[in-house]
């Protein structure tokens, strides 16, 4: 089937009532025909066009829970360093907010409660603050409180804007750029294309030239009509039956152990420590997953899992797993909210080999892969799973794994402007800790965000620490069972063994046991001997009902 007429057949299923599209979509099946391969087309008009996608709507849902959170907000932080150009910059954030409608929509109800992406209707504002005057150090200070202040803010997904821009500047040929934007319009790969096509745009407003730039096939509530178009037509019921039978019917919440109690309304405060895997180690992981004829995202996550078991004592482990969700080449240059959310469970036997926990994990992702379609947010509405604000829906730990990030550092724009990332740990986090791993300039990079609500620091490098443990002795014998590798290092071992079990005393052996107490009595009269549940005796009472008791 040509393009044409694969493009003409789509827009005629998004316009068809809902029973004709499900016999349209059973016609197709039936000569053996994929929907899910037709082109998404671009503008048309059905009632509904305006609705939200499934994920804007569960964004939508949490913001009304909690309104002034800014769990959801995607912070970046970008240094300038050279000439800059400063109206050439607003123009480049204005030509993408022409470019991408997501950048100018906010979200309202309508009268008869329905909610409608509508236009924004002011337009961007970068904002400028001048920090010149301050000390070196002084700047610096200020460059992280104004990007801690940001990335906190909370939006109004009614009114927005959402998307904020604040520049700062440092000196006369250094800036530092605050970009901030909602979940609800934008994810990671939005971010890398934000800056990618705000490049171009500023070089081109620079130069008086036209910008590099193909004109984009589709906007986001194209993409939305099309998802919601296929998804209710039978792909969701039949998507839905797969993670039905994946998850079962229970759903136990990780009991990770903690430095302090869940609280029942968390902050989403978070931090991150960063580290990176030797590259000793790292190459004995490629190969080890060459192999077993896994990606090393899969040995990456069947090491981390172990960690999660080791540490909870459960064996039914369920970890969320992020997909770009961009497998169709309209939605690569689309700035929007495209990722979703898998549940990968792994039921741990100790008994098992190193091989066959990585098997597990392999046949689990690639089922998980062929139903990636399904939106977390449906999948969690049709479990009907009870709702808690102190805890995430069917997993509590995230893994992430990015085979390759490219460095902005290399990107320098027209009039010698060099662009440089920010990092700064104060951060927000959905979830009780979130493993990253990504592989940059050759060198795997690994980092642990966690909730300051239940974590320390120190807690933080110690799991770093295990989860590099478990893949060295994973490395050294895949045919070794999972229940016998090394969680401590050999440090551990020997503080844990014999250090804190070195507690033989000498005793003078001539003299009875009675007059060692008597002696201790003399020396400590009012220590504590002895403590049950809230009463207490010192060693004068214990020595006085001792004697009380040997003379009667």
């Amino acid at each position: 089937m040509n393009a044409e007429k694969s493009l003409k057949l789509a827009r005629r299923f998004i316009e068809l009532p809902l029973e004709k599209r499900r016999l349209f979509l059973e016609g197709l099946r039936a000569e053996k025909i994929d929907f899910s391969l037709f082109p998404i087309p671009a503008g048309v008009l059905v009632e509904d066009r305006q609705a939200l996608s499934y994920a804007q709507q569960r964004m939508w849902f949490l913001w009304q829970l909690d309104p002034q959170s800014g769990a959801y907000n995607l912070p970046g932080a970008v240094r300038l360093t050279g000439p800059l150009h400063e109206v050439a910059l607003e123009q480049a954030f204005a030509s993408l907010v022409a470019r991408h409608e997501t950048l100018r929509t906010v979200f309202r109800p309508t009268a008869d409660q329905r909610l409608e992406q509508v236009p924004l209707q002011h337009p961007l504002r970068v904002e400028h603050l001048d920090l010149t005057g301050l000390s070196v150090d002084q700047r610096e200070a200020r460059v992280r409180q104004e990007a801690e202040r940001q990335s906190l803010e909370p939006f109004d997904l009614e009114q927005g804007p959402l998307l904020r821009v604040r520049l700062l500047k440092l000196d006369r040929a250094e800036h530092v750029l605050l970009l901030t934007l909602h979940h609800i319009v934008s994810d990671g790969w939005s971010m890398n294309l934000l800056i990618d096509e705000f490049s171009r745009f500023y070089s081109a407003h620079v130069t008086g030239a036209e910008a590099q730039l193909a004109q984009l096939p589709i906007q986001y509530s194209d993409y939305g009509l099309w998802q919601r178009r296929w998804l209710e037509a039978g792909e969701q019921e039949r998507q839905l039956a797969y993670w039905r039978e994946q998850l079962g019917d229970e759903h136990p919440v990780l009991e990770l152990p903690t430095d302090r109690p869940r609280p029942a309304l968390p902050s989403h405060r978070g931090t991150r420590h960063e580290f990176a895997i030797d590259d000793g180690l790292a190459q004995q992981l490629r190969s080890l997953a060459r192999q077993q004829n896994v990606t090393l995202f899969m040995l990456l996550l069947g090491a981390f899992t172990l960690l999660l078991q080791r540490y909870s004592g459960q064996t039914d482990i369920r970890v969320g797993v992020p997909i770009a969700n961009r497998n169709r080449s309209e939605l690569e240059v689309l700035i929007g909210f495209f990722v979703n959310t898998q549940v990968l469970r792994t039921r741990i036997d100790p008994q098992a080999t190193v091989a066959e926990l990585l098997l597990a994990i392999r046949d689990t992702a690639l089922g998980a892969q062929a139903h990636q379609d399904l939106p977390f947010e449906q999948l969690v509405e049709a479990l009907r799973l009870e709702r808690s604000m102190s805890h995430t829906p069917l997993f509590q730990v995230m893994y992430n794994h990015q085979p390759q990030v490219a460095d902005v550092t290399t990107l320098q724009l027209e009039s010698g402007l060099e662009l440089g990332l920010i990092d700064w740990q104060s951060r927000t986090t959905q979830f009780d800790l979130t493993l990253d791993t990504y592989e940059k300039n050759g060198k795997l990079h690994a980092a642990l965000t966690y909730a300051t609500d239940l974590f320390d620091p120190a807690t933080a490098e110690r799991m770093a620490q295990h989860w590099q443990n478990l893949l060295r002795a994973m490395v050294a014998d895949a045919n070794q069972r999972i229940g016998d590798l090394a969680l401590l290092d050999t440090r551990e071992q020997r503080q844990l063994i014999n250090d804190w079990n070195a507690t033989a005393v000498d005793y003078p052996l001539e003299r009875p046991v009675h007059h060692l107490i008597e002696a201790q009595v003399a020396r400590t009269p009012e220590a504590p001997a002895l403590v049950f549940g809230r009463e207490q005796l010192t060693y004068r009472q214990l020595n006085e009902r001792a004697n009380h008791l040997a003379n009667a």
